[in-house]
């Protein structure tokens, strides 16, 4: 597994905030700096027929799914981001080993952050159409069966993330209320 130096930022970072909030737990991948994959499914049978996808990080509280963050580094396109979403939204458990399972809570915030390193920020205009996403995709949610209630699209980059970390707090401490 590649260590991808934003995606180990954004998980040691909220490893730190989370520490001691009682009855909460902060999942990281590989790629965060945790020791696992995050799968989600769209049942109680852990199958591959029934595995949709894996996130990055994932906060539950009270054993139940309360936050999805997905962090893209490298395809910031519509139909990329778009499908990162639509996979958790249909899912309804994350199941690890045979002994756990932890199911989304009853109003659960996807967090989508999208990398801008890459972008030339004269010339770009992917971040308007990121908020045009973002709105689009509130304006739909909640879907029917899905317990995702909020959406929040966030692009920044390693250089400006203390510049934007309270923003991802914020939300998170929203979702966490």
């Amino acid at each position: 597994m590649e260590v991808n130096p934003l995606h180990l930022r954004i998980g040691q970072s909220l490893s730190e905030c989370l520490m001691g909030i009682e009855g909460t737990v902060l999942l990281r991948d590989r790629a965060c700096g945790g020791a696992q994959h995050i799968p989600l499914f769209c049942s109680e049978r852990k199958s591959r027929e029934t595995e949709y996808c894996n996130v990055d990080l994932m906060i539950l509280k009270d054993n139940k799914i309360k936050v999805i963050i997905e962090i893209e580094e490298s395809n910031v396109k519509p139909t990329q981001v778009c499908g990162k979403f639509l996979t958790s939204a249909l899912s309804k458990y994350h199941l690890h080993h045979s002994t756990f399972k932890a199911e989304m809570d009853h109003s659960v915030t996807f967090i989508q952050i999208l990398d801008t390193s890459a972008l030339n920020r004269e010339k770009t205009r992917k971040t308007n159409q990121w908020d045009h996403l973002a709105k689009s995709i509130n304006e739909i949610l909640p879907l029917k069966g899905s317990k995702i209630q909020k959406y929040v699209l966030l692009g920044f980059n390693l250089e400006d993330f203390d510049e934007k970390k309270p923003e991802l707090i914020s939300v998170i401490d929203d979702a966490l209320e």
